[in-house]
């Protein structure tokens, strides 16, 4: 399925309640007493009717399928509950490759992205809100390059390297710690909020 025909179907489910969709589908919330992660994508898979890919962010060749959760704060505004993951850092590669050869820049190019509405917990409702790709060009695409040469002229810098990479650097893209916080040795490549609002209308 090329990536066009899969936004305009997974357009379909924009204002559908996810809960609803998952018992539709057959996709179970709960495995084994705890959440099922990747419930929410299974479903998007489903719909597509593409094999349930168990890698956490599936991969259909031309294009990536990812999910990002929004929520109500307290005064009804609707905002971003987190960051969208994009890829892992891979020093050696970032070293050797300029922007326009990156990972970074290929798998923002490739991402379609399905934002929901989500509750404060698992069992909330859950709705389907908008479904986008990511478009770079002109002082957008500038920036973003800005931001992963910043990672890069670190890591290439010798004084300061792959342990200097923290996530208060970028203003569109951060490099940050995946995993389980302090003591994490791996950094990814994150899209902060101000991207994310340049495409997810919200």
């Amino acid at each position: 399925m090329e990536r066009n025909e899969a936004i305009r179907k997974l357009q379909e489910l924009v204002g559908k309640e996810l809960h609803e969709l998952a018992q539709q589908y057959g996709v179970t919330i709960y495995r084994n007493g705890k959440v099922n992660k990747g419930w929410a994508g299974h479903v998007f898979e489903r719909h597509l009717q593409l094999p349930i890919n168990s890698a956490q962010s599936p991969n259909f060749g031309s294009w990536e399928l990812k999910s990002i959760p929004l929520k109500y704060k307290k005064n009804g505004e609707l905002t971003f509950k987190e960051t969208m993951a994009i890829t892992m850092i891979d020093p050696v590669n970032v070293c050797q490759k300029e922007f326009e050869d990156s990972h970074l820049l290929a798998k923002l190019k490739k991402a379609v992205v399905v934002a929901r509405i989500v509750g404060d917990n698992v069992d909330q409702p859950s709705y389907i809100h908008s479904v986008v790709q990511f478009d770079l060009q002109g002082e957008l695409y500038d920036a973003v390059k800005s931001d992963y040469n910043l990672v890069r002229d670190t890591l290439l810098d010798p004084a300061k390297g792959f342990d200097a990479l923290t996530g208060s650097m970028g203003v569109y893209i951060q490099p940050r710690t995946k995993g389980s916080g302090h003591g994490s040795t791996t950094r990814a490549f994150y899209a902060r909020p101000k991207f994310l609002k340049e495409f997810i209308d919200i």
